[in-house]
Order: structure tokens, then sequence, then C-alpha cells
């Protein structure tokens, strides 16, 4: 691990999942909207994410399996580590892979299909659709959460937007 301050900001991303649904296009927004949030705070280690492209009836059977909801939604996180508000671990060192030496963020799925969908239903495209629920995920792998109508949820779409649109991707 570096030394405290020395931001790395290098995080290494595994895009899986079925073949119809990972066009290149979409693959690389994704990376670039996950690496934008992972790099929007300066942490001095390595991280990595698998995320998986699906369609609703995938995302719904994991949703069932997985969180007992037997639904089909835009996006899940399952977070590896202990974040708190994109404050790491207190001892990140202990949660880095012994392997590669990296932080193992989590797993994120996606909904393409629900991407489409929802990028049409809200006027602004699957560009912004898909980079906004990598961007929401990767800041719920990262210790966001939205759980209150308060500050939580505020903290958390503030960070969404900040990064968004650092993306060139802001709401219209």
């Amino acid at each position: 691990m570096r030394e405290r301050g020395t931001s790395v900001s290098n995080l290494k991303i595994n895009i899986f999942g079925k073949r119809a649904l990972r066009d290149k296009e979409a693959e690389r927004l994704i990376k670039r909207a996950a690496k934008a949030a992972y790099e929007s705070f300066s942490y001095p280690f390595e991280g990595q994410v698998d995320i998986m492209l699906t369609d609703d009836g995938g995302i719904r059977k994991i949703n069932r399996e997985e969180r007992d909801i037997d639904r089909a939604t835009d996006v899940l996180s399952f977070p590896m580590c202990d974040f708190t508000e994109g404050e790491p671990p207190a001892e990140p060192e202990y949660d880095l892979d012994p392997e590669t030496g990296m932080m193992p963020l989590g797993d994120m799925i996606i909904s393409v299909e629900r991407a489409r969908d929802q990028g049409e239903e809200y006027g602004h495209g699957f560009e912004r659709e898909c980079a906004y629920l990598t961007v929401h995920s990767m800041l719920h792998l990262l210790g966001y959460d939205h759980t209150d109508e308060g500050g939580m949820k505020a903290r958390m779409r503030k960070k969404e937007e900040e990064i968004m649109s650092l993306l060139g991707l802001e709401r219209k």
C-alpha cells in the first residue's frame, strides 16, 4: 500500500455477462463512469470491481436469490469492504487482495434492458442512464447509501451529480 495522501486512482474493471448485451460502446461508457467515480476520491490503493451486464430476467433472478425480492430492478450493488461515504476502512491494508494488492470493491449487476428503457422513459437516453447507474452503484460500493430521505440521500445525490458533471452527462 502506498503512503497516505498519495493518490493512485487506478481501477481494474472486469465486465462479464450475456454476450448479446456486451456491446463495446456500453462497456467503454461503463468503464469510463466507474473510473470517474473511483477517481473522484484519492485512495492510496488500486481498486477492483466486477460488473455483470444482464437483462431484466437475469437481474430479477439475482434480486430474488440474494435479496429475497422477486422483481427486476435497474442495478444491484454488493460491496466487499466497509467504506463509509467514500472513506475506506480504518486499516485498508487488511482488505487488500494478497495476490493483486488491490482493494476488491465488490460486484455490480446492471440490467442493460432496464437502462435502455429508463433512458427513453426519462428522456435523457441510454448513455446518461447507463453512466448514472454505474456511478450510483460505484458509490454504493464505496459506502454511500440513500436509505433515508435526509442527509445520506442528499450527500449521495450531490456526489452522483458531481461525477456525472465530470463525465459531461449532467441533468438537463
